[in-house]
């Protein structure tokens, strides 16, 4: 009798615990059904400051995100030759940069695939409203430059001109317009009246205000900061061909970093490159600013308008021809450029 008891115990037990195996089973299988159909995606995207400080990649990662529920859209904001090193180290998937030069760089080490030009503006030469170096009314950048330097050569103590110095586009950008003004920007940089500490572009233009300083600013984060009330510096050059601003996508090469989330990034490329991207870029600012912070690109390159900024563009940012040489194409983002 008890032993009949105690094998009704036993079985009681065994029922029990593979119940409660079925049951944990259930609950493991619905754990890797959720996880496999409702997982978040993080789509990691290194940027130059110049775009993401105006707030135009927040209304452009909520249009998309909204669209792609199932992405999470992150920005690490920085100067392009620190977002171009974030990519080349497999850390983000996709880059949006504003340095020909260092982007072709980026293409041809293998890096980075599938480049797209995505939208432009202008750089600027912005000052202190006295403007004691007599740039207003320059339409010659070189000129405006020289007349820098020889009044922070001329001065006594004190500062001139603030640099990025942070091997950004903008900094680039600088360094080229040095050149072409035919100066030593090693030596320059050296220079007492020359500053350089290494900032972001908001940074660069809130010291720029505080010393009144002249500096070289992307057109939209100037706009942006004059708005706000941060700053009230004064832009003597505009929307000049040596100023030319353009800025491109480029994804990141999964053959190199196999972890790379290829398939959004080239979705998010996608989205930039289409109508509705571009339009989000071009409306971004017109209603705050009265005047747009960016232009699409993508438009007036397709259909090869025969407009002094295309060739400007092409002359500036193209590449043995095109934005983004054949063999730099990845087969699976070929779509781009249809």
């Amino acid at each position: 009798m008890e032993k009949h008891i105690g094998d009704q115990l036993v079985e009681t037990w065994k029922k029990m615990i593979v119940s409660a195996s079925l049951v944990t089973l259930v609950v493991i299988a619905g754990t890797v059904v959720y996880s496999r159909y409702f997982a978040i995606r993080r789509l990691m995207i290194s940027t130059t400051t110049s775009l993401y400080d105006t707030g135009l990649l927040d209304v452009i990662e909520k249009a998309y995100e909204s669209k792609h529920r199932l992405v999470d859209v992150q920005f690490i904001s920085v100067g392009t030759g620190i977002a171009i090193e974030h990519a080349q180290k497999g850390e983000v998937d996709l880059t949006l940069v504003h340095s020909p030069s260092l982007e072709k760089t980026f293409l041809e080490q293998g890096y980075g695939v599938s480049r797209k030009i995505i939208a432009y503006n202008f750089f600027t030469i912005v000052g202190p409203t006295d403007d004691p170096a007599h740039i207003s009314g320059l339409n010659n950048v070189t000129e405006a430059l020289i007349r820098i330097v020889e009044y922070g050569r001329n001065r006594r103590e004190g500062k001139t001109w603030i640099s990025r110095g942070d091997n950004s586009g903008t900094h680039t950008k600088e360094k080229s317009l040095w050149g072409t003004a035919r100066f030593n920007y090693t030596v320059l940089s050296e220079e007492s009246w020359y500053a350089s500490p290494g900032g972001g572009m908001g940074e660069t233009l809130l010291k720029a205000e505080e010393l009144s300083l002249y500096t070289l600013s992307d057109t939209g984060t100037f706009l942006k900061y004059s708005k706000d009330g941060r700053i009230h510096l004064v832009a003597f050059i505009t929307e000049n061909k040596a100023l030319l601003n353009v800025y491109s996508a480029i994804v990141v090469n999964q053959t190199l970093h196999m972890h790379a989330n290829f398939d959004d990034a080239v979705d998010f490329v996608r989205f930039l490159t289409s109508q509705e991207g571009q339009q989000l870029m071009e409306d971004y600012g017109k209603e705050e600013y009265g005047q747009s912070l960016f232009f699409g690109a993508v438009q007036p390159l397709k259909e090869n308008q025969p407009s002094g900024i295309v060739q400007w563009i092409e002359s500036y940012a193209f590449f043995e021809g095109s934005e983004c040489p054949p063999r730099y194409r990845d087969p699976r983002a070929s779509g781009l450029y249809d």
